[in-house]
């Protein structure tokens, strides 16, 4: 009737060629560390010594008074603080008139290959203003040969593989130039973004980021792209430990960028390092709050990623108070931010609203306060659903399945049927892989409810399947709610223990110490009767709960059993 574990194993089970880019990094990490082809570049003008923005060396042919401006832009570049780099571009430009690498420079800040963003005529219009009678080196001359191929034509993906073969090659003939070798780990970065649908190859490009930039690492360890871009590199469940150092070092390195602050959150997040991750999404919150505060800046220009990513790390605390103080935060700017506010900052799409409905559908799932999700969560003419329509259905739809399996508990599992059928939610043709998910996900809740519980095991295997097709998490679940979490659940509904648990050691592998998966290793392992292991599980939630509410249920389900248990 129900799923075997033979057939559980296979649905749930993590794709098996992720292990062997392990192999390849550590292979590259050896090799770099022996040296490679990497060189330390000799003493020269175009030195930055270690400071709020990291130590970098890159000579030029501009003028010594423009040079130091020029490396605060390339130094703001490599942690993708866009606004301080192109301000700090153009003084250098004013200074000297003829420094052709500063219009480089500026071409580059409108290129966000991480973020998926540029500014095609931004770009060409800074290029268009670099001297034909400009002298320079064969080295510079590459370099505006490579962004020349970014900014070309061609779509994006054309683009980008162009100017990653050219950056390859310019690092390749400049191996002591480690800002050749950066920036050709930034265009692999850029490649993978292109290469969801194909997670093999998506892995393939950052872990050749990441070995690059651990060799940079090696030879200057205060290199602000040898931490940034090896976080970005191994920003996945397997790969994270890799860059446990550069996440511990990063914020140290640039302390003035925000961003910096912000990014070892990516690590701790992905290894469950939950202390470490709110401290590192606080600083990156508040930085941006006095950098936009300081410039008078727009209010969309903070960085509000890290303040949906502080919420989510308070909600995995059991901290929801202070998680709701978040959101009514977010609410005040949003209420503060003007009608007439751009949508656009700089040519790029920058709303204070951005990021409200993932902070508000996680806020509901966490808590399971599923009445919260009748609420408009309305601020002006801004309401929960607006800014992600699936989403906010998804979640809506969602709480009111699980209030009603919530409140006829009983009912559902000893008379199966009892409440009147309805017919499962539709799939929308041409959806995403994350809408199909969604909808598996509902019609398993609506067809619990229908008592049909073999069709109900039939769909969470269709969505374990498509899930498993996706590309490792980064960050707070796209899906809001991990379907092996939500089988797990329905399982302990069901009484069926030993496989519940199999699913919560299969979201815990996506989702290291996810609170409700711990807490559901903890109540498997309690109805399997193994009193050592719920233990265990309960010790280890309480541990990540060290800080939460007093007073919430699960709280006091843990330390009741702990003090139950206890040995004289």
């Amino acid at each position: 009737m129900f799923m075997t574990r033979k057939s559980l194993s296979r649905a749930g089970k993590p794709s098996p060629r992720l292990p062997r880019f392990l192999i390849v990094v550590l292979a590259c990490m050896s090799y770099l560390s022996l040296g490679g082809t990497l060189q330390a570049w000799p003493s020269s003008p175009g030195t930055a010594p270690t400071g709020p923005l990291g130590s970098i060396e890159f000579p030029t042919s501009g003028t010594a008074e423009a040079q130091p401006h020029f490396l605060r832009g390339v130094a703001a570049l490599h942690s993708f603080w866009y606004e301080e780099a192109l301000e700090a571009f153009r003084r250098a430009t004013t200074i000297d008139p003829n420094f052709a690498m500063a219009y480089w420079g500026e071409a580059l800040a409108h290129n966000h290959p991480i973020w998926k963003e540029e500014n095609m005529e931004a770009a060409r219009a800074a290029l268009q203003q670099i001297s034909v009678n400009a002298t320079l080196t064969d080295r510079e001359r590459r370099y505006l040969d490579a962004v020349q191929s970014l900014f070309g034509e061609g779509d994006k993906l054309t683009r980008d593989r162009a100017y990653t073969a050219h950056m390859e090659s310019l690092a390749g003939h400049f191996p002591e130039d480690l800002e050749a070798t950066c920036l050709y780990a930034l265009s692999l970065l850029g490649l993978a973004t292109h290469y969801d649908h194909q997670p093999t190859l998506q892995q393939k490009y950052r872990v050749q980021a990441g070995a690059l930039t651990l060799g940079v690492y090696g030879i200057n360890p205060n290199h602000p792209c040898a931490a940034h871009y090896t976080i970005h590199a191994f920003d996945d469940p397997v790969h994270a430990i890799l860059a446990l150092p550069q996440a511990r070092r990063y914020a140290s390195i640039a302390p003035e960028a925000h961003h910096a602050q912000h990014m070892p959150a990516h690590i701790f997040l992905q290894l469950g390092m939950w202390e470490e991750a709110a401290a590192s999404n606080k600083a990156g919150w508040e930085h941006s709050q006095a950098w936009v505060r300081d410039k008078q800046l727009p209010l969309a220009l903070q960085d509000y990623h890290s303040l949906a990513w502080l919420h989510y790390t308070y909600l995995q605390q059991g901290r929801y108070n202070a998680a709701a103080a978040l959101i009514l935060e977010k609410q005040q700017d949003m209420a503060q931010a003007s009608d007439t506010a751009p949508s656009e900052v700089q040519g790029y799409p920058r709303t204070v609203s951005r990021n409200y409905d993932h902070m508000v559908a996680a806020y509901i799932m966490e808590t399971e306060r599923w009445d919260q999700a009748k609420q408009e969560w309305q601020v002006k003419e801004h309401r929960f659903g607006d800014e992600s329509p699936e989403k906010g259905a998804y979640v809506r739809k969602f709480s009111e399945l699980m209030g009603a399996i919530r409140n006829q508990g009983l009912v559902l599992r000893i008379h199966p049927g009892m409440v009147p059928s309805e017919p499962e939610p539709p799939i929308k043709e041409g959806a995403s892989t994350t809408s199909k998910i969604w909808a598996l996900q509902l019609r398993a809740l609506q067809q619990f409810i229908n008592g049909k519980f073999p069709r109900v095991m039939e769909l969470l295997n269709q969505a374990v399947e498509l899930e498993a097709s996706l590309p490792p998490p980064s960050g707070p679940p796209d899906l809001v709610k991990p379907t092996h979490e939500l089988y797990g659940e329905i399982l302990l509904f069901l009484d069926q223990p030993e496989d519940a648990r199999q699913h919560f050691e299969q979201a815990l592998l996506w989702h290291p110490n996810r609170a409700r998966s711990v807490l559901g290793l903890a109540r498997s392992a309690a109805q399997l009767g193994h009193i050592q292991a719920t233990r265990q599980a309960y010790a280890a939630f309480l541990n990540i709960w060290q800080h939460a509410d007093q007073g919430l249920p699960e709280l006091k389900e843990a330390q009741q059993f702990l003090q139950e248990t206890s040995q004289p």
